[in-house]
């Protein structure tokens, strides 16, 4: 049975965890319908923004559930359980529509990692953030110490990271990593997502590009995708597809 279902609603495309049993929390199947999910989100050009939310109310996503990885040898856990996940996660972060996370409840771990690669989140006021896994012998293998520390400031990671706090919803605000709290989370990032897909798709897009292209995030793919954006409106583009498909010399105009 699904644990991540992909819920579509007019323009907007649900991704609704559901494994509230375990808080929410990934298993190796989740990850894999993850990825298919944002590949079919990413080619459907009638999705305009994709909001992330969770069943129940204790929690958004406490991370990784132990039982999918607490028995792997030490190459598996590297290579495919942390690469994988890292790989997933770095999608969504690039995928090309807006996207907000709701947390409904606690983000520990992979669950607040999966919320850093949104591009906002909105806050339930009781809800809390996490880095907990030095408290079972690991580290954060998500991007909790890399993208996450770009979105917060490095004090507050090496709070919750080595000093096991949890940060509140106010406090997350105040840093400006959530863009609201509220006690319905849902309804304000659905208010979020409603300007949003009323702006235009494509400037929506490029804008995104590039502020991730200023940021760091996949940075020589943004800068190409963007230069081969521009250069495939030209005429010279144009010109040197028809010679080469007409096995003729282009002539081209520098149009």
């Amino acid at each position: 049975m699904s644990m991540l279902h992909l819920i579509l609603r007019g323009q907007i495309a649900e991704l609704r965890l559901d494994n509230p049993q375990k808080m929410n929390a990934f298993t190796v199947e989740m990850l894999t319908q993850l990825a298919g999910h944002l590949e079919a989100i990413e080619r459907d050009a009638g999705i305009r923004a994709v909001m992330i939310t969770a069943e129940g109310n204790r929690a958004f996503c406490t991370g990784a559930d132990i039982s999918a990885w607490a028995n792997l040898s030490a190459v598996e856990f590297a290579r495919h359980w942390v690469r994988d996940g890292h790989r997933i996660f770095d999608r969504l972060a690039r995928l090309s529509k807006p996207t907000i996370a709701v947390l409904n409840g606690h983000a520990f771990g992979g669950g607040l990692e999966l919320a850093a690669a949104c591009d906002l989140r909105v806050m339930a006021p009781d809800a809390s953030l996490a880095l907990p896994e030095a408290g079972v012998g690991i580290v954060p293998g998500w991007s909790g110490t890399q993208r996450l520390l770009r979105l917060m400031p490095e004090a507050v990671i090496k709070e919750m990271a080595l000093f096991g706090h949890r940060i509140t919803a106010a406090r997350a605000l105040a840093m400006g990593f959530v863009a609201a709290v509220d006690p319905d989370p849902r309804a304000a990032a659905s208010a979020l997502l409603d300007r949003a897909i009323g702006l235009s798709p494509r400037a929506v897009e490029i804008t995104k590009s590039m502020i991730h292209a200023s940021a760091g995030e996949d940075r020589g793919a943004m800068v190409e995708a963007l230069g081969s954006a521009a250069i495939a409106a030209s005429d010279d583009r144009e010109e040197g597809v028809s010679a080469f498909l007409q096995k003729r010399k282009p002539e081209f105009k520098g149009n």
